[in-house]
């Protein structure tokens, strides 16, 4: 990373680079600022102290990690010390936090300063199926700094904007299914949802403990392997990653794209590139997913959110502290929480019954039968892992339409989401300027491997300042 080496070199200080990061976003970020792209929902209050104490932490020639000093945003649905913890609503605003999640205090133990929080889909976009992604009741809309009027994707919109726009060089996202992966793809930055339980998710705002994971996204792949290394407190990632594809055996899913010409043309292209560059890949047919699978998942994610949210909201403390509370507070307060879409996924959630509910356990069990028997296990019976494209160029928000009409995307995350299993997301390239990645599936403990593909994959395209954000304003009149 361009600036732990800085950092090393006694080029610069933690300090300083707090200080230029706080004035970016004061700059284009914040609402009232030049673009108002509302990627940071609130700013950690200690994150000068922490900065200082770095600096004399360095100084001294204590240094706890490689990323020592290095600043940090987190989505604000995972649990920080004097940030919101809001899930971006406004019924968890003014209920202290009183003790940071386990994946924050690792972040602290290796040296990282947590510069603040990041806007999101609201509770991280499981809220109604006609959501704009990124929209929150606390933080706004967060735009896609390639283009203003586009989709920053969702869930983890704010740590991906955030990210393009220069204004952290590290972040974390959370997915339970895509929240990572699309945001990536749409603002041209690199993620990895690693297997479920990988990272402690304790903390974190939950809809499902299933499909929950928290996990690390920056511009380059050797940063996130960097941060993946304290999130999980493994060892040899960096180094695996080092090495590239070398010694991975990759296949590609021939059946699995977007349906977006532009953008599976140029997925096609990235793997000519790399077959030319002297990679072999083979070619696999996945056993895609019918009707069922979707109102299986979905009927999972709901019963789940059913029992894990209200548990967390007693935990909390304060009020709401169940589901039906908190459905009762977004109609008190519908003009702030519903201006724009309604919370119909809640209302099927507390009608679910949770995990007692009748549905539950045969929709989970037909759910990862499909997932791991019929779709990863046969993908993967003679490779690492297998590439996809993801989503096709960032699509236009839309408050009142929910902003998705014109959006593209493969399948790809659906089966590593309900099976709990990883897949990282890395940039292949960009359509009429605007980012669009590719993924990498592999099995639960194979996320160097995956990254050390991401890495190649990177290393072989060079894109440079291709990915540059443009902060392009749609034209009017």
């Amino acid at each position: 990373m361009e600036l732990a080496d800085a950092l090393a070199s006694n080029e610069t200080t933690s300090v300083e680079i707090v200080n230029a990061l706080v004035a970016r976003i004061a700059e284009i970020d914040a609402p009232g600022s030049a673009v108002e792209l509302r990627s940071v929902l609130a700013l950690a209050p200690d994150a000068l102290t922490s900065a200082q104490s770095m600096d004399d932490e360095r100084a001294r020639g204590m240094l706890r990690s490689p990323l020592h000093g290095v600043p940090i945003l987190v989505k604000d649905n995972v649990e920080i010390v004097g940030l919101p913890g809001s899930a971006g609503s406004t019924a968890l605003m003014g209920r202290t936090v009183a003790h940071d999640a386990p994946l924050v205090t690792r972040l602290r133990d290796a040296g990282l300063v947590i510069l603040g929080s990041t806007n999101l889909s609201q509770w991280a976009n499981m809220r109604s199926p006609f959501s704009t992604s990124g929209w929150s009741a606390v933080g706004g809309l967060t735009l896609n700094p390639y283009r203003l009027d586009r989709c920053a994707g969702g869930s983890s919109s704010g740590s991906g904007a955030a990210l393009a726009a220069r204004l952290a060089p590290l972040a974390i996202g959370t997915e339970t299914d895509g929240s990572i992966t699309c945001p990536a793809s749409l603002n041209g930055v690199v993620g990895i949802k690693p297997a479920v339980g990988t990272v402690p998710g304790e903390g974190i705002v939950p809809i499902s403990s299933s499909q929950d994971s928290a996990g690390p996204m920056a511009r380059t792949v050797r940063d996130v392997a960097a941060l993946f290394e304290v999130l999980t407190g493994l060892d040899h990632v960096t180094e695996r990653v080092s090495r590239g594809i070398d010694g991975a055996r990759i296949a590609v899913a021939t059946n699995m794209m977007t349906g977006h010409p532009a953008t599976d043309q140029l997925f096609g292209d990235v793997v000519d590139t790399a077959r030319n560059a002297g990679v072999s890949i083979a070619e696999i047919t996945v056993h895609d997913a019918d009707a069922t699978v979707d109102v299986d998942e979905l009927t999972v994610l709901l019963s789940e959110m059913h029992d894990d949210l209200t548990a967390f909201l007693v935990r909390r403390g304060g009020r709401p502290s169940t589901l039906a509370e908190c459905i009762d507070f977004e109609n008190e307060h519908r003009d702030v929480e519903l201006p724009f879409f309604g919370h119909e996924l809640f209302d099927q959630s507390l009608a679910s019954g949770g995990r007692t509910g009748e549905k539950y356990h045969d929709a989970r069990a037909r759910n990862v039968a499909w997932a791991v028997d019929q779709f990863l296990a046969p993908a993967l019976s003679d490779c690492d892992c297998f590439l996809a494209p993801c989503y096709s160029p960032a699509w236009k928000n839309d408050l009142v339409l929910g902003g998705s009409g014109s959006a593209h995307w493969s399948r790809v995350t659906q089966a590593p989401a309900i099976a709990g299993w990883p897949i990282a997301t890395v940039p292949m390239g960009a359509i009429d300027g605007l980012p669009v990645g590719l993924s990498v599936v592999g099995r639960p403990g194979s996320e160097a491997t995956m990254l050390a593909v991401a890495a190649g994959i990177e290393s072989l395209l060079d894109l440079g300042e291709t990915l540059m954000p443009t902060f392009t304003r749609p034209q009017t009149g």
